[in-house]
């Protein structure tokens, strides 16, 4: 702070540092001091708030036709699957006409249908997760678990649709995760089943060549 000749001091107090530091800096009347304030900062601009999740009735429904139906989609996969009984033929190669199992014997109408299930469940899975997100908007649910979740996985939106329901139901919303619980370890169980019958199968006719 420069003060014009003949000017009268301000009076002790903080002011700006006449060096530029950016920092507030007490003139004792006469002079400067070597005491600094802290920087100063610019306010933040106010955030907006997100509004919290608020309980719903005990009247208002938690599940629906859309989630349960979603929950029940892989065990379409797992019936077809278990309906596949692929037929492994062989082939020769070589001069030697050597007999060999042909890889090839597997790509039977019902493994296409199988493999083409897979990406029609996806899709409906896809559809069934926006029908169920828009349901709980209408009925009262704050932000509930966003349904495009359900391209990375099925269960993933299934447990995060479950968590935010149990949040503004206590006591519910939690049972499509343990239904999908089941149905994941009968899926683990029959497809383990189901793969050493058909490694037995190729063992027998590896067996016979």
């Amino acid at each position: 702070m420069t003060v014009p000749p003949n000017a009268s001091s301000p009076g002790p107090g903080w002011y700006q540092d006449p060096a530029g530091s950016g920092r507030l800096r007490w003139w004792n009347g006469a002079a400067w001091t070597e005491q600094f304030s802290a920087p100063q900062f610019q306010a933040m601009p106010p955030q907006r708030l997100v509004a919290p999740r608020r309980r719903i009735s005990d009247r208002t429904p938690v599940y629906n036709a859309y989630i349960w139906t979603m929950v029940a989609l892989p065990l379409v996969s797992l019936v077809l699957f278990m309906f596949w009984n692929p037929v492994f033929r062989l082939r020769t190669v070589g001069p030697r006409q050597i007999q060999t199992l042909d890889p090839a014997s597997i790509f039977t109408p019902a493994y296409f249908l199988l493999v083409s299930m897979g990406f029609v469940i996806y899709g409906v899975s896809a559809l069934l997760a926006y029908l169920d997100w828009d349901r709980l908007r209408k009925d009262g649910v704050i932000r509930p678990f966003h349904w495009a979740w359900v391209f990375l996985s099925l269960a993933l939106y299934v447990i995060g649709r479950s968590v935010i329901v149990h949040e503004v139901a206590p006591r519910r919303g939690l049972a499509p995760v343990w239904a999908m619980i089941g149905v994941t370890l009968l899926t683990v169980v029959l497809t383990g089943l189901k793969m050493s019958a058909i490694v037995a199968t190729l063992a027998n006719q590896a067996a016979t060549i």
